[in-house]
């Protein structure tokens, strides 16, 4: 069985807005249900959860019966850092019965355009070798600096990942994973794969992203979605 975990258990504090970013509007719709959608009409998702953010839950299952979300079947509370919010996401799978080999998907709430392709390969990749992380090669100049002023360091880009998310491993792996972390002291990797990374001994595979698949942090960011909501690829580009 295949299952999303939509990690939506941010305050969206860099968004300085009045409601979290998760929540706001674009094109008539929640960010959260262009996201649920894309899990939603995915054949090979057998069910989604949901790791909320505290006394957002009811809207959320507001939400999902308006939208017809009907794969929704969990919403687990959100914690303090996003690491955390993945530790409650994956115990709650564990605790309501998901299988240890059955695959999560682990995704931002504010990726609402994530591809069907990405999440296939996701899944098959992760068949196949044990895990999935979606990245992009990184395609600018990369300088290194200690005061986000000055800098004399360059960085060379041709090994360089740009993560994005889905990133998806069996249950048993990830809850592995976390309780190895608690053991070390790690309590806030930036994401799964760095925690990964930071664990050590971990080969990750990477699944082709897309730079459309961005995540909605910046009031740029909402006009960059609603841009990408709204354009069709001419059609004579190859």
């Amino acid at each position: 069985m295949n299952y999303a975990l939509i990690i939506a258990g941010g305050s969206g504090n860099r968004m300085g807005q009045d409601i979290p970013k998760q929540f706001m509007h674009v094109e008539k719709c929640p960010i959260i249900i262009h996201t649920l959608m894309a899990f939603q009409k995915h054949p090979d998702i057998d069910g989604i959860a949901v790791v909320c953010l505290e006394g957002w839950e009811t809207v959320v299952k507001s939400y999902a019966n308006q939208f017809l979300i009907s794969k929704l079947k969990w919403i687990f509370p959100g914690g303090a850092t996003g690491m955390e919010s993945i530790r409650n996401g994956i115990y709650g799978l564990r605790d309501s019965g998901v299988e240890k080999d059955d695959l999560v998907l682990i995704h931002d709430a504010v990726r609402p355009l994530v591809s069907q392709d990405i999440i296939s390969s996701n899944i098959a990749v992760c068949k196949k070798y044990g895990n999935a992380v979606t990245g992009i090669k990184c395609r600018e100049a990369i300088l290194e600096s200690e005061d986000g002023f000055s800098t004399s360091t360059s960085i060379m880009r041709d090994k360089l990942i740009r993560t994005q998310t889905p990133q998806t491993f069996t249950l048993g792996d990830i809850i592995t994973s976390h309780e190895e972390a608690a053991l070390k002291g790690i309590k806030d990797s930036v994401a799964t794969c760095t925690l990964m990374a930071e664990l050590g001994g971990r080969e990750m595979h990477i699944v082709a992203g897309s730079e459309k698949n961005i995540k909605i942090t910046t009031v740029e960011d909402l006009e960059i979605l609603k841009a990408l909501m709204n354009t069709k690829s001419d059609e004579w580009l190859k």
